[in-house]
């Protein structure tokens, strides 16, 4: 708004208004110069603050003065000229009315004075005076009351409609002030930004605030596509639930669900051990059930937690003869943290050391306790190996999502989570999604995670060619554009485009956020590291058959990293190692690790000829170990100091070119030529250093022992007195551990 426009509005001269402009520190030098919303404001509440308190004392003063007057006119011929200089005064600050009121009155005393003797006769007539001063008294509330009804119907505070990818010049636009206002006042709160860099939302709510702005969130452009309506319970319908099983490693979690589907999964996997999550469908008589079979391995913890969020009921496997370990516990507490009913199978009942009874005990003190004992956990004692118990143990887990009344409208948009992601060779990006509500079909565009795509095939677990799926069904999907991560949201849209704009808009903002999480290391920094030398860092490239693996690799790898030493992933993949993983191991100097994946012929040939070390594995315990011990390599030994000998100095002898011997006598142990000696006077340390010469008579000798005589020379050290100790000792290396 310009000035001018703004003077007409307040019905003043632009002159006065650039004085108040001036008086308010707004830098604005004519009336063509434009104030923001901001400025305007402030403008227009100074006037305003004016025209409320000013007119309350004038009206009241100008009233009081005038009911005397009208007494004065009426006895007193020429007291009407009087009255005028009391009301023509076109400011009256509160000082200046306090001041008036006692001087308004005297100025209309001499009238007054020749009335006094009419004012006796008529006493009468004084009392409408009061009551005419009375009445006017009573606008003072009146004029309160409006200026309150003023301050209430005053604009409310602007809100403005931000996203999370918001950037500072484009905050400054909405809230219409300058972007070096906006950059100075982020300053003053501690927070350096340029003009192109994103605000988060937390930052963007407090800058937005001290200009007097409200903030709403909005999602990002599409975002409000992938939001959950409310559903509505007539067209929901009963679906499968969804069972993962959980356990120590090798207490039998794949060899049941084996027993129970009748198949051979178990063959799949390396060393009998479950590598990454498969959802398994199976059908018995009573109903469908939905089984997520997840790695009992440590290392796979965030695998495990995966699997627990898409889950309706957690079968907790325990075998009978072992009891509860460290990774049952943790299944345990996963399970809680995701509010999911837990059902104990205890499986291998047909050992001869089972003991069915110590696993109860050890899992009440979870709380987990049995049915049997009073409590509402079910237990169900099976046998994978021997079929005991499986038919009521699917009772059991039936009975139990009855129970839950689990229940998804099939006839909407699908909606699922990523159980796993791979690389395959023939087919491409195949991901394994577990659908949650809705149907999808095939030829359905998809959005999930930064990934879009179109559905251009599905196959179930038995790897046999589906068109669609319901509620609570497993598939392997193809038609991705980039590999998933395990763990992300899975949601269909109405077209391609929309798929692939949200998709790009996601990965901006997600380089957005890398760029401004690196940390770019200062030349200080660089020295510091390299004067001390303790920071050493071991590269490496992890390359392996599946996305779950590759993440699981990598928590655990990480984990090893301690203040001395750093293990940096430069590069982290699916699929077999190939040239180009050569060539970055070569330029970083990393190593390469595969996990049940082997490089190329023209890879190896590679790797041969740029000397770039390549070491596969199966068995995640083995990559661990490996890696810990290559580590450990590169950590500084430590020494330990082992004595030899002491002796004492009796007599200085200083020979010319040679320097001073110290004729000592060996009181303990011996004194070699090779040890490293320290020289004491009065236990303090005066000299610590090599021995230059050792002789005995006239000979050189390599050592000699307790109880006889012999010369000793110090390397450039001469400052020998008699009485001195000499202490024999040498440095042991000891390696490290981590």
């Amino acid at each position: 708004m310009k000035v001018k426009e703004l003077a007409k509005e307040l019905n003043i001269s632009y002159k006065k208004l650039l004085a108040k402009t001036s008086e308010l520190k707004i830098k604005v030098k004519s009336s063509e110069d434009s104030l923001t919303s901001q400025e305007a404001k402030k403008v227009k509440s100074s006037f305003a603050k004016k025209k409320k308190k000013v007119p309350v004392k004038k009206k009241v003063a100008r009233k009081k003065v005038s009911a005397k007057v009208k007494v004065a006119k009426k006895k007193v011929v020429g007291v009407k000229k009087k009255k005028a200089p009391t009301t023509r005064r076109k400011k009256i600050t509160k000082r200046a009315v306090a001041k008036e009121k006692p001087s308004t009155l005297p100025s209309v005393s001499p009238a007054v004075e020749v009335v006094k003797p009419v004012e006796k006769k008529i006493p009468k007539k004084a009392i409408p005076v009061v009551e005419e001063v009375k009445k006017e008294e009573k606008v003072v509330p009146e004029v309160a009351k409006k200026i309150e009804e003023e301050k209430v119907t005053l604009p409310p505070t602007k809100v403005i409609k931000i996203d999370e990818t918001i950037t500072v010049s484009e905050m400054a636009s909405k809230m219409e002030v300058k972007v070096s206002e906006l950059i100075k006042k982020l300053m003053t709160q501690g927070i350096l930004v340029t003009i192109n860099q994103r605000l988060g939302i937390d930052t963007a709510t407090l800058v937005a605030g001290e200009f007097g702005f409200g903030i709403e969130v909005v999602p990002l452009y599409g975002e409000e596509l992938l939001e959950e309506e409310k559903e509505d319970e007539s067209l929901l319908q009963p679906r499968p639930p969804i069972v993962t099983i959980m356990g120590h490693v090798d207490h039998g979690k794949t060899s049941l669900l084996d027993a129970i589907r009748e198949s051979k999964i178990i063959a799949k996997e390396s060393g009998g051990i479950t590598q990454h999550i498969g959802a398994y469908h199976v059908s018995v008589d009573k109903g469908d059930i939905v089984f997520l079979d997840t790695p009992g391995h440590e290392a796979f913890t965030a695998m495990r937690a995966r699997g627990a969020q898409v889950t309706d009921i957690i079968v907790l496997v325990v075998a009978a003869d072992e009891g509860a370990k460290p990774q049952t516990v943790e299944a345990i507490d996963h399970a809680r943290a995701a509010g999911v009913p837990i059902l104990v199978a205890v499986n291998k009942i047909d050992l001869p050391n089972a003991n069915v009874e110590k696993v109860k005990q050890e899992l009440s003190q979870y709380d987990l306790v049995s049915e049997d004992w009073g409590g509402k956990t079910i237990f169900v004692e099976v046998s994978a190996k021997e079929k005991i118990g499986l038919d009521n143990l699917l009772e059991m887990i039936l009975l139990e999502a009855e129970m839950l009344e689990l229940k998804a409208n099939p006839n909407k948009k699908a909606r699922g989570t990523i159980i796993e992601a791979r690389l395959d060779k023939q087919r491409g990006l195949v991901a394994t999604v577990l659908l949650q509500s809705g149907t999808l079909e095939v030829s359905d565009p998809f959005i999930s995670g930064f990934s879009a795509g179109k559905v251009r095939a599905m196959f179930n677990d038995r790897g046999k060619k589906v068109k669609s799926i319901g509620p609570s069904m497993p598939a392997e999907v193809l038609g991705f554009s980039s590999l998933p991560q395990a763990g992300d949201k899975f949601y269909t849209l109405d077209s391609e485009r929309a798929a692939r704009e949200i998709s790009e808009i996601r990965q901006k903002t997600r380089r957005e956020e890398i760029l401004s999480r690196s940390r770019r290391i200062t030349l200080e920094d660089l020295h510091e590291q390299i004067a001390s030398g303790k920071l050493k860092e071991l590269k490496i490239i992890i390359k392996a058959d599946v996305q779950g693996s590759v993440e699981a690799l990598c928590d655990s790898l990480q984990k090893l990293s301690t203040q001395e030493i750093t293990l940096n992933i430069v590069h982290r993949g699916v699929g077999g190692i190939n040239e180009s993983d050569v060539m970055l191991s070569a330029a970083s100097n990393a190593i390469i690790i595969g996990f049940n994946v082997r490089p190329g012929p023209s890879a190896e040939e590679l790797a041969e000829k740029e000397r770039v070390d390549i070491h596969i594995y199966r068995v995640i315990y083995e990559v661990v170990e490996e890696t810990k011990k290559a580590m450990e390599g590169l950590l500084e030994p430590e020494f330990k100091e082992i004595p030899l000998g002491r002796a004492e100095v009796k007599r200085i002898f200083r020979i010319p070119r040679v320097g001073t011997v110290a004729g000592c006598s060996v009181a303990k142990g011996k004194i070699s030529r090779q040890s490293n000696v320290r020289l004491l006077r009065d236990n303090v340390i005066i000299y610590e250093g090599k021995i230059s010469s050792l002789r005995r008579f006239k000979d050189d000798v390599r050592e000699v022992d307790a109880g006889f005589e012999c010369g000793i020379g110090l390397e450039n050290f001469n400052d020998i007195k008699e009485n001195d100790i000499m202490e024999a000792f040498t440095l042991e290396k000891i390696a490290r551990k981590l």
